[in-house]
Parts: structure tokens; C-alpha cells; sequence
């Protein structure tokens, strides 16, 4: 069985949402026939490359939301990924994540795709890291287990951009508009963060009928 999740790295409810799968997949018996699959899906890709701004300004300007108001959404979102034993930080930064998702297909074709993905999130929901400055990418990415040559080549050149946009075309082909995003075989799909509990029905559901 194979699962594939589209996310962005700045997506709180994808932080959320992989948190809840992972443990749903943790206590499924057959894990260990499921390989998962994580893909590229920027929220705003429009977003200037060289700007970074605090969180809460971002969702102020995009929704028209006072300053306070943005952080109590975020002390919302907080509290759910605290309650999964998360860490959070509201006062994290906002930036363009194109070069990080280049930087995670390059951890996927060294084979640690996701190990690279999880001390991305930490770092950057749990610590508030500026991911979007390189010489902060690419001191993450090494401590996670990438190759320091490697991080910086990329970092620097235009290496997996195309891997990138063909993942987030076939979102769109798929009519994905909102991440997270679990295709489990193919054949059921579901958005959002949602429980462990429904993630465990879909990993059952998607088993049986294959079995």
C-alpha cells in the first residue's frame, strides 16, 4: 500500500495532520507494508523568494485580520499541536518554501526523505528557525542527517525545481486546493487534519481491498 501526502512546511495543519498520521500508521498492523510518501505543494507560491515576514503579519495582510486576532488563531492551532506533543511557536517566520521542498526532494533521493521532513518541522514549528534563509536551510538539513555538499548545491542552484512543479501539477490535476492532502492507493483521499482514528479507517478500508 502506498500513501502519498501533499503538505507545504509552513502548513500548521499539515504539521498537525502528519502528526496524527504518523501515529495512526504507528499502531496500524500492517505498517509495514505501507510506504509513505511525502509531496510538494506550495501555498503561495507567488510569495517574493527574498521577503520574510513574521507569521502574523502574513495571515493579518492575507485574511484582513487585526494583529491580535492572528494570534489568537495561531494560539488555536497552538493548542491542538500541543495537545499531539507538538511544539509550537506563533512568533515564527513566514517566507517562500520553494527551495526548502527542493531540499527535501534531494533528503528523498538520499533516502531520508522524511527524517529530513520531520527536523525540518521541528525546527521550524517547535523553534521558530528561519528555514528560509539558507545558511539556516542548510544547517538544519545537515543536522538531519544531509550531505553538506550536497545541501549547498542545491541550496544555490536550480536542482529538483522541476520535480517540484510536477508534483504540484499533479495536485492540481487531482483537484487538490487545500493541504494536507492523503491519497491512500490511489483510490481514497481525504484532506485536512484529521483524526488518528480516521486515519486508521482509511488504512484498514485501503488494506481490505487489496487483500
Amino acid at each position: 500500500m502506498r500513501v502519498d501526502i501533499w503538505s507545504d512546511v509552513v502548513c500548521p495543519w499539515c504539521y498537525l495532520g502528519k502528526a496524527r498520521f504518523s501515529k495512526a500508521l504507528a499502531d496500524f498492523e500492517h505498517r509495514d507494508a505501507v510506504e509513505v510518501v511525502y509531496r510538494s505543494f506550495e501555498l503561495d507560491p507567488g510569495w517574493p523568494a527574498d521577503t520574510t515576514v513574521p507569521v502574523t503579519t502574513m495571515l493579518s495582510r492575507k485574511f484582513g485580520m487585526p494583529p491580535d486576532q492572528a494570534r489568537s488563531a495561531e494560539g488555536r492551532v497552538a493548542g491542538l499541536a500541543r495537545a499531539e506533543g507538538l511544539g509550537f511557536d506563533v512568533d515564527r517566520p513566514y517566507g517562500n518554501t520553494f527551495t526548502v521542498h527542493r531540499v527535501l526532494h534531494a533528503a528523498r533521493a538520499a533516502g531520508i526523505g522524511e527524517q529530513v521532513m520531520r527536523v525540518i518541522d521541528n525546527q521550524y514549528f517547535g523553534h521558530a528557525r528561519d528555514i528560509f534563509d539558507a545558511a539556516v536551510l542548510a544547517e538544519v538539513a545537515v543536522d538531519a542527517g544531509m550531505d553538506t555538499a550536497e545541501v549547498t548545491k542545491v541550496i544555490d542552484g536550480e536542482e529538483y525545481a522541476d520535480a517540484v512543479r510536477i508534483e504540484e501539477q499533479t495536485a492540481n490535476d487531482i483537484g487538490v486546493s487545500g493541504v494536507p492532502f492523503f491519497v491512500f492507493d490511489r483510490k481514497l483521499a481525504i484532506s485536512g487534519a484529521q483524526s488518528a482514528e480516521t486515519y486508521t479507517e482509511l488504512f484498514q478500508r485501503a488494506y481490505a481491498e487489496n487483500a
